[in-house]
């Protein structure tokens, strides 16, 4: 059997450290599609590396699932991530808006159609 290597991204960082080993965020109630956006004093807060790259990240508002997506970290490592920036008030966490009834449908036809 031949294993594949994997393209190197750089360094490995295993996801208990970036929480310090933490696995639940101290907001349980963070949805995955919140949208989380930057507050102005994230801008002169020190942060760490991977709460910096959420920080700018969220200057445009993502969802915590994109987040997760964009700084290649698991869910569970991103909602810690941002649940720790909510509570120290760099971040805003906002509800994901809602669906129309067209919109609705429009996916009920597409999953249908599958």
């Amino acid at each position: 059997m031949t294993r594949h290597a994997l393209p190197d991204d750089g360094p490995f960082i295993r996801p208990f450290l970036v929480t310090a080993g933490r696995t639940r965020p101290v907001q349980p109630t963070l949805r995955v599609d919140a949208l989380i956006s930057t507050l102005p004093a994230a801008a002169s807060a020190r942060l760490a590396f991977e709460a910096k790259r959420v920080a700018d990240l969220c200057r445009s508002p993502k969802s915590v699932a994109e987040v997760a997506t964009a700084i290649d970290v698991p869910l569970g490592v991103a909602r810690v991530l941002i649940a720790d920036l909510v509570a120290a008030g760099l971040v805003a966490c906002g509800p994901a808006p809602e669906l129309d009834l067209p919109a609705l449908e429009r996916i009920r036809e597409l999953v249908h159609a599958l």
